[in-house]
Parts: C-alpha cells; sequence; structure tokens
C-alpha cells in the first residue's frame, strides 16, 4: 500500500521540480574542468570557480575578465547561475565564455547544486 502511495505522489510531481542531485552535478561538471579549476588560483581558460556562490562576477584577481563581466554586477547565486549556464551568450553579452549553454534544466540544476558546495 505504502508504494502504492508513493507512486501515486511521485506522479503528481513535475518532472522538473525534482530535487538536485549533488553527485550527478560533480560527475557533469568534468566538462567544465577543461576550463574552470577548482583551486584557488586561475591557470585555465576560465576563472576558478572555487567559493563561486555568493561571489561578484568578474571579482577574482589573477582572472582577467571581459568587460561585459567585470561590468555586470552580477552575484553568483543558484538562480544567477542557472540563467547564465542556460545560455551564456544571450544572458550577458559581450561575456568571453565560448560555451552555448546546457539546455537540460536538470542537469544545469544539478551542477549548480555541486558548485554551490564549493567552498
Amino acid at each position: 500500500m505504502r508504494q502504492a502511495v508513493l507512486f501515486a505522489l511521485a506522479l503528481l510531481v513535475p518532472a522538473g521540480a525534482r530535487a538536485q542531485d549533488v553527485a550527478n552535478g560533480r560527475e557533469a561538471y568534468a566538462a567544465c574542468a577543461a576550463c574552470h579549476e577548482l583551486t584557488p588560483a586561475s591557470t585555465t581558460a576560465g576563472p576558478s570557480l572555487l567559493g563561486v556562490a555568493g561571489r561578484r562576477a568578474g571579482s577574482l584577481q589573477d582572472f582577467r575578465y571581459s568587460r561585459a563581466m567585470a561590468a555586470s554586477g552580477i552575484v553568483w547565486t543558484a538562480e544567477t547561475l542557472d540563467a547564465y549556464l542556460a545560455d551564456p551568450p544571450n544572458a550577458l553579452p559581450g561575456n568571453r565564455m565560448a560555451f552555448s549553454g546546457i539546455q537540460d534544466a536538470a542537469l544545469r540544476r544539478d551542477i549548480v547544486a555541486y558548485l554551490l558546495t564549493l567552498r
């Protein structure tokens, strides 16, 4: 009986409303690691994402950001990371990130959930 109730409740929850999966986000982040390190210093194509949550965009001293990013005033939160990762070229025109975005909203939320754990 309990399983039937849980199954019925699962059908009522929209697919996009599932909880974020940090482990899946960590695994998916492997694609980002080619350009974004998780160390204090930035030595690759993109800035380090260690401690990105709550950080003002374009604020790391050891990375040369685009003017658009440095002047954006964005503070990286779950919402701003999600919007940016969905479509970087249109979310912030003039930024230099050579990446078209992550169309899969669930995967994007998982990656954002993982990024928010990095302190």
